[in-house]
C-alpha cells in the first residue's frame, strides 16, 4: 500500500479508535457500489458514513440567498479548490467575485461536527487538491484521501466486500444533489434557471474552457453567476479516481445512482 501522509495519520486514528466519520463525495458511484462502500467502511473502523452530497445542499442554499439578496451582485461559484487557486493566482482581478458559500467537503463537516459530536471527518474523494483545502480549514480538522488511496486501504486491511453489506446506510443523505459532481452540477441541482434568465448564467469544465468563460465573464456584464470546475467533465474524471471509463460512462454511473436510489432525507 502506498502510504501517504493521510493514509497514515488515519491508520494512526483508527488505531488510537478515535470516533471517524467518513464523508463519501457524490462521484463515489465510479469506483464503489452502494450499499457495499457504506459497510466496508464501517467494517474498517468508521463509526458514521455521510453523504458530501448533503453538505452540498448547505452550498446551493448559500449561493442562492446571495444572488436573491444582492440583486446586482456577480458570482463566480466552484466547490473546486483547484479552479479557486487558478483564480487568485492566474486572475487575480477577478478574485472578489469569488463565492464565499461554504464548499460541500466544509459545509459536510460543519454538519458532521454538530449532529456527531467528538467524531473527525474524513473526506474521500476524486480530488486531490481537496488534501490543500482541507489544511485551510484547520478548525475543521478535516483529512482527505482519494478513492484510489481507499481502495489501497481496503487491499491493505482486507476488507473486501460481503453480503453483510447489503444493509448498511449512509447516516446522513444528500439525495437531491446527488448530480454535483458532474459539469454545471451546481446550477443543475441549485435550480438557478429558475431564478436567473439564460444570459445571466454560465458553466464550463475543463481548464482549456476555463479562461475563455473568464473573459466572457469580464466582458459580458449581464452574467450574474459562472460556476466553473477544473477537470473535464467536472469532478466525475477527477485524477483521484480508480475507473478508466470514458466521461461519457461516469457521467452515466453517477446518474444511475442518483436515479435509482432516492430515500427520504434525514
Amino acid at each position: 500500500m502506498l502510504e501517504t501522509t493521510e493514509i497514515k495519520q488515519l491508520l494512526s486514528l483508527l488505531e488510537q479508535k478515535v470516533p471517524l466519520t467518513a464523508m463519501l463525495a457524490p462521484s463515489f458511484p465510479i469506483d464503489f457500489s452502494y450499499p457495499e462502500i457504506v459497510g466496508q467502511l464501517k467494517r474498517v473502523g468508521f463509526k458514521y458514513v455521510v453523504e458530501v452530497a448533503r453538505g452540498a445542499v448547505e452550498t446551493n442554499r448559500q449561493v442562492v440567498e446571495d444572488l436573491k439578496n444582492n440583486p446586482q451582485k456577480r458570482v463566480i461559484t466552484s466547490p473546486c479548490p483547484s479552479c479557486v487557486g487558478y483564480i487568485k493566482t492566474q486572475r487575480p482581478a477577478l478574485t472578489s467575485f469569488l463565492s464565499q458559500a461554504d464548499s460541500p467537503m466544509t459545509a459536510t463537516a460543519k454538519l458532521v461536527r454538530q449532529m456527531f459530536p467528538g467524531s473527525q471527518p474524513l473526506f474521500i474523494g476524486p480530488c486531490l487538491t481537496k488534501k490543500l483545502e482541507a489544511k485551510d480549514y484547520p478548525e475543521l480538522n478535516i483529512l482527505a484521501i482519494t478513492f484510489k488511496e481507499l481502495s489501497q486501504l481496503f487491499t491493505a486491511l482486507k476488507i473486501e466486500d460481503s453480503t453483510e453489506d447489503l444493509n448498511a446506510r449512509f447516516d446522513l443523505l444528500g439525495p437531491q444533489t446527488r448530480l454535483y459532481p458532474i459539469s454545471g452540477g451546481l446550477c443543475q441541482t441549485a435550480g438557478i434557471d429558475e431564478l436567473l434568465t439564460d444570459e445571466e448564467w454560465r458553466m464550463v469544465s475543463g481548464l482549456k474552457n476555463l479562461n475563455e468563460a473568464l473573459g466572457e465573464f469580464v466582458q459580458d456584464k449581464k452574467i450574474r453567476l459562472l460556476d466553473i470546475l477544473f477537470c473535464d467533465g467536472g469532478c466525475i474524471n477527477g485524477p483521484g479516481l480508480i475507473s478508466q471509463a470514458s466521461i461519457k460512462e461516469k457521467r452515466h454511473q453517477v446518474i444511475k445512482f442518483w436515479s435509482t436510489h432516492l430515500p427520504q432525507e434525514k
